[in-house]
């Protein structure tokens, strides 16, 4: 698809960094032309959405865990971007958010015979065992039990979008898997690569030479949407991470010369919180026969996903999309602390109609 054609574009999203995306999403799309169709909770507070005049945009109240409603909001669309998610709270209510959100709207688009999606899925899928890089060609990971819930629900939610895929492949399904770093941008600028929460503003700061692989949430926005519009995507599956990415101990650098309230560190380092990680884990296993709940930061999958050094490219995103990060990582600490409206759209812009899930 390209912007001469006319797209419908669906969006859904639930919480969390992609919460954040997805209305960055609407906002790119509408710059663009599109016309969008977002899907937001019941519950959620419209006023918040900048974009919520825009002649172009329509949005659906519904709650994607039930039915009800889902049909309709996808007939007529053209493309679907799933952003569905929740990355917070209890197993069930992540799972409910993220795997029968999921299996609803495919269940919907089916009915509706709307067959391209545009899936946004998470870094987090990935197998962190092994290897110097991560690209898209890196394993998923193989035992999602020794992982956060987040990567749990996530890994289940791409099965279900493969399965719709290839189901339905004879039928014209056309499936992208977008997979982004760590979204960063305003109220979301310290992040969870930088260490662990301890108190409300005291965080173990672990390491500090690891490369972070993040993205900064305008650039995503414009890497999903190119994703939606052009045929080279479908099929593919595409990582998506700024260029020249820093170092843990650059970012917070970075950091502290724009905010003032970063909350105080206490360091440590990598291979010592392996150590003390490998001791509970192994009494835990042997001796509690696992049925203790480890917090994160001593369970050793989740520490390399976290904490251990990758490199990390954005080749195939360049080449598939035709795409480049378009702010330098100081622009976009600019931009986010800036009093800049990021999601503002002018109104005069025609043409193209997406569906697009928010919270």
């Amino acid at each position: 698809m390209t912007n001469d054609n006319k797209i419908k574009i669906s969006s859904y999203w639930y919480g969390g960094n992609l919460q954040r995306a997805s209305q960055y999403v609407v906002a790119e799309a509408l710059r663009r032309g599109h016309q969008v169709r977002a899907v937001v909770r019941p519950s959620s507070h419209e006023k918040r959405l900048a974009w919520r005049n825009h002649p172009e945009v329509k949005l659906v109240r519904i709650d994607l865990r039930r039915k009800d409603g889902i049909i309709d909001a996808v007939r007529g669309v053209d493309a679907v971007i799933h952003l569905a998610a929740v990355k917070d709270g209890k197993f069930y209510s992540r799972f409910a958010g993220t795997v029968i959100a999921s299996e609803k709207l495919l269940d919907a688009m089916i009915e509706a015979q709307v067959l391209r999606l545009i899936d946004i899925s998470t870094f987090s899928v990935y197998n962190y065992s092994s290897g110097k890089a991560i690209t898209e060609d890196t394993p998923l990971e193989s035992h999602p039990l020794e992982r956060d819930e987040y990567a749990q629900v996530k890994l289940v939610q791409e099965e279900l979008v493969r399965e719709f895929e290839q189901n339905y492949k004879s039928l014209g399904a056309e499936v992208t898997y977008i997979r982004p770093g760590t979204i960063y941008g305003r109220d979301n600028l310290w992040n969870t690569i930088l260490g662990a929460k301890l108190t409300d503003n005291l965080w173990l700061k672990v390491g500090g030479h690891a490369q972070m692989p993040l993205t900064y949430v305008e650039k995503c926005a414009n890497a999903i949407v190119s994703a939606a519009e052009r045929d080279e995507a479908i099929g593919q599956t595409i990582n998506i991470v700024d260029d020249n990415l820093p170092t843990q101990n650059v970012y917070a650098g970075k950091l502290a010369k724009y905010l003032d309230n970063l909350p105080r560190t206490i360091p440590i380092g990598l291979w010592l919180l392996y150590l003390f990680a490998w001791i509970f884990w192994t009494y835990n296993k042997r001796v509690l026969k696992g049925q203790a709940r480890l917090p994160g930061i001593v369970v050793p999958r989740i520490l390399d996903a976290r904490f251990k050094p990758f490199r990390y490219s954005n080749a195939r995103a360049k080449k598939v999309l035709n795409w480049t990060p378009r702010y330098s990582l100081d622009t976009a600490l600019e931009r986010s602390c800036s009093d800049i409206e990021l999601l503002e759209v002018p109104s005069s812009t025609p043409s193209l109609q997406v569906l697009t899930q928010n919270a």
